[in-house]
């Protein structure tokens, strides 16, 4: 019995000495081929698992990525949602240097080349002939008397006469906000 009970013993151990394989391009046993195997289909292309055939899907209504902005109250792109944005938003992030540091950052990564550098609607778009409606310019009283909240709504749902598009997706929440600051800044 002792005997049989060490060649057992003696089997598992060169069983499990032998499975151990570095090799990383033959790794062993497969026990789940499906999941392994895996069909992978690329970003845009067709897919025949969803009813529309696209492999690139929404995320469901109401979807707020994990640490993202609240959802913006003011859904359409309308003059009232304007005013309203206008009367009821009031900038939460207090000025100071660093504000308009950042601001100045990302005016000229996403604001600059529309409205120029200082803000007079000369940015190099309008200037070269790629863009042939004038921006606005952001250091007139046209904008100077708007409140920060219709600023904030444009830069985020785009102006009404559609020349600006959203920037919801490309600029943070708080970001807008310190380009407000430095607009105001501008206009000084």
């Amino acid at each position: 019995m002792k005997i049989l009970n060490k060649i057992i013993l003696l089997a598992l151990l060169s069983l499990l000495i032998s499975s151990c394989n570095k090799d990383k391009n033959h790794p062993g046993y497969i026990y789940f081929p499906d999941m392994h195997y895996a069909v992978s289909y690329e970003t845009y292309s067709e897919n025949p698992v969803f009813a529309e055939g696209k492999t690139n899907r929404l995320p469901a209504e109401g979807t707020i990525f994990r640490g993202g902005p609240e959802p913006y109250p003011y859904k359409a792109k309308s003059f009232e949602d304007q005013q309203r944005a206008g009367l009821e938003l009031i900038n939460p992030v207090a000025l100071d240097e660093q504000v308009l540091a950042k601001g100045k950052e990302q005016y000229e990564i996403f604001c600059k080349v529309c409205h120029g550098v200082a803000g007079k609607g000369d940015g190099h778009l309008y200037t070269s002939g790629l863009f042939v409606a004038k921006p606005t310019s952001l250091v007139e009283d046209y904008v100077k008397n708007k409140p920060d909240g219709e600023i904030y709504h444009v830069i985020t749902k785009g102006s009404l006469s559609g020349l600006m598009g959203a920037h919801a997706g490309q600029i943070l929440p708080e970001n807008r906000w310190k380009i407000i600051h430095y607009v105001r800044s501008l206009q000084k």
